[in-house]
C-alpha cells in the first residue's frame, strides 16, 4: 500500500451502523473549542449509530462525558510514563499545560511512547474503518507514521497553524506526515489556504467543513422566539431596558483573546449613554496564565460598572448566560470560526467580534438574520500578537461597535439551520 494514501482501503459500501470510528486528540476532549468540536462530532456519529472509540490526553481521575455506547481510552499525563502536563495547542490553555515549544526530545519520546502504548494495541484489536485526528500537529503526524495502511483524516483547528509558524519542533517531519493524510478538513476558506501553504497538501485532499452547534442546548429563550414576540409586541424590549444591559464574553481569559483590549474599550463608552447602573459585563471562562489573569482582574476594577468573572461553565450554564446577554463580545486576535459566537447567536444575542480572516464571508454564507458587528483587527505579528501601537485605534473601534450594538433596538433571531454537527458528521463520511 502506498504511503501517500492513494491505495488505502475506503469504507464505501458500508452502512453507517457497520462503521467503526476512532477519534484521537492529544489534549482534553473538553474545555476548548477543539475539544468541544471532537465531543460534539462523537455525539453526532453516535446518533448515526456508529461504533466509536476515543483516545485523548487527560489527567488521572478526570471524568469525560461521551454517549454511553462510546468507549474511551485515556492517555494519562503527569504520571511516571508521561511526567509532564498535557501538551496544549495554545500557549495559554485553560488548564495546566506544557507548551510544545518547550518540549525536549526526551519529552517528545515520552509523549510518543505513551500514546503508542495505547494506540498500537487498540488499532490492531479493533481495526477501525476510519481514524479522525484533531489538530494537524505532533500526535497526528505520529499516527500517520504508525499506521500507514489506515484511512486517516485530520482536522485543522487553527492553533496547529500557529504552532507550525511560531517554532520548529520537528516541523519538517510533521509537515511530511500531515501531507500524507487521506483527507484534511479546515473550518473555512482562509484556513484551507493556510493549510495548503504550510503543509503543501494537494488540493484534492482538502475540504471545508465549517462548525456546528448543539441546538438542544443553545437555543432562543422563550421571550425571543418569534411566536412569543408576536404575542407580546415590544414588551420584551421594554423589560430589557428596565433591567439594564448585559455584555458577555466567553472564552479563555487571556490577552490574545482580546480581553485586555475589551476592558480598555469599555472604559471609552459614553457615560451619558450608559450610566454605571445600566450596564454589566460578564466573563465566562478560565485562565491558564495566572499573572495575565491578575492584570485582567485589575483592569476590570477600573470599569465604572460591574465586571463579573463566572469561571469555566458547563454548556447548559453557558447557554443560560448567552440567553440573558444583550450583546456577546469576542475581540479575539486569532481564531478560525469561534464556536462561542455560533452558540451566542443561537441564543439570540447580538454580537461584536473582531474581523478574523474569512469570518464575515462564512457567516454571510451560512446564516441569515445574524446581528453581527465586525471590528477590523489591528496589525498583527507572530500570528497572534497585536502590534501595541495599533491597539488604541482597535479599542476605539471596538467601543464604537459595542455602543452600536447596545443601542440597537432590533432583536436577533438568526437562521442557523446550515450549522449542525449532524450535517458535519455526514460531510466527513460523504467521500
Amino acid at each position: 500500500m502506498q504511503a501517500d494514501g492513494g491505495l488505502r482501503p475506503h469504507f464505501s459500501g458500508k452502512t453507517e451502523e457497520d462503521m467503526k470510528i476512532l477519534s484521537i486528540s492529544a489534549q482534553k476532549p473538553s474545555s476548548t473549542g477543539s475539544g468541544i468540536y471532537l465531543t460534539e462530532l462523537v455525539r453526532a456519529f453516535s446518533e448515526l449509530g456508529m461504533e466509536q472509540l476515543v483516545v485523548a490526553g487527560v489527567y488521572p481521575g478526570e471524568e469525560t462525558i461521551f454517549p454511553e455506547d462510546v468507549r474511551f481510552f485515556p492517555v494519562f499525563f503527569k504520571t511516571e510514563l508521561l511526567p509532564f502536563p498535557i501538551c496544549g495547542m495554545s500557549d495559554e490553555m485553560p488548564y495546566e499545560s506544557t507548551r510544545y515549544r518547550d518540549m525536549t526530545e526526551q519529552m517528545v519520546e515520552q509523549f510518543s511512547a505513551a500514546f503508542r502504548s495505547v494506540l498500537f494495541d487498540l488499532v490492531e484489536r479493533e481495526k477501525p474503518d476510519l481514524i479522525l485526528c484533531h489538530h494537524l500537529y505532533l500526535l497526528t503526524a505520529f499516527v500517520r507514521e504508525w499506521f500507514p495502511g489506515q484511512r486517516i483524516y485530520g482536522f485543522c483547528h487553527n492553533t496547529d497553524l500557529r504552532q507550525m509558524e511560531k517554532h520548529g519542533l520537528r516541523r519538517e517531519w510533521i509537515r511530511r506526515n500531515i501531507a500524507s493524510l487521506d483527507r484534511v478538513f479546515a473550518p473555512q476558506e482562509f484556513q484551507l489556504r493556510e493549510v495548503q501553504r504550510i503543509y503543501a497538501i494537494p488540493g484534492e485532499k482538502l475540504r471545508i467543513l465549517g462548525v456546528g452547534y448543539n441546538r438542544q442546548i443553545f437555543r432562543l429563550p422563550e421571550e425571543k422566539t418569534e411566536s412569543s414576540m408576536e404575542k407580546r409586541g415590544g414588551m420584551a424590549r421594554r423589560e430589557g431596558e428596565r433591567r439594564g444591559k448585559r455584555l458577555l464574553y466567553a472564552g479563555k481569559i487571556a490577552e490574545k483573546k482580546g480581553v485586555m483590549s475589551l476592558l480598555r474599550a469599555l472604559r471609552l463608552l459614553d457615560p451619558a449613554l450608559f450610566p454605571a447602573v445600566s450596564l454589566a459585563l460578564f466573563l465566562a471562562g478560565s485562565a491558564g496564565n495566572q499573572e495575565e489573569y491578575r492584570k485582567i482582574r485589575e483592569l476590570s476594577e477600573e470599569l465604572p460598572f460591574p465586571a463579573v468573572f463566572l469561571g469555566l461553565l458547563g454548556q447548559e450554564e453557558l447557554a443560560k448566560q448567552y440567553q440573558k446577554a444583550d450583546v456577546f463580545v469576542l475581540p479575539s486576535f486569532f481564531d478560525a470560526i469561534p464556536l462561542t459566537l455560533v452558540e451566542a447567536l443561537a441564543c439570540g444575542a447580538k454580537a461584536v467580534v473582531s474581523e478574523l480572516p474569512g469570518i464575515r464571508r462564512f457567516f454571510s454564507e451560512n446564516t441569515r438574520g445574524a446581528n453581527i458587528r465586525y471590528v477590523p483587527l489591528p496589525g498583527m505579528r507572530h500570528a497572534d500578537e497585536a502590534n501595541p501601537e495599533e491597539l488604541p485605534a482597535f479599542e476605539k473601534r471596538l467601543a464604537e461597535a459595542v455602543t452600536g450594538a447596545l443601542l440597537d433596538p432590533s432583536d436577533s433571531v438568526p437562521d442557523l439551520r446550515q450549522l449542525s454537527w449532524e450535517g458535519i458528521a455526514e460531510k466527513i463520511l460523504a467521500d
